[in-house]
């Protein structure tokens, strides 16, 4: 059975300690797009991240990644 391939990089994440809050941002290898992921309790939610244009924030991908 092959390997199966990770898409996503997280890149940051921040724990809100004891109020349950967790923040993550994460970068897909195929198009570089940032996105950040908000959840708290049994609650989250994923957008994607744009710059003061309103254009997706793009992060170029290292070959390191790629397996």
């Amino acid at each position: 059975m092959a390997k199966k391939e990770k898409r996503f990089i997280k890149t940051y994440s921040q724990d809100g300690g004891f109020s349950g809050n967790y923040m993550a941002v994460y970068v897909d290898k195929q198009t570089g797009v940032n996105y950040l992921f908000s959840g708290s309790g049994y609650a989250g939610g994923m957008t994607v991240l744009v710059d003061r244009e309103g254009k997706p924030i793009i992060t170029p991908i290292p070959n390191q990644y790629d397996e």
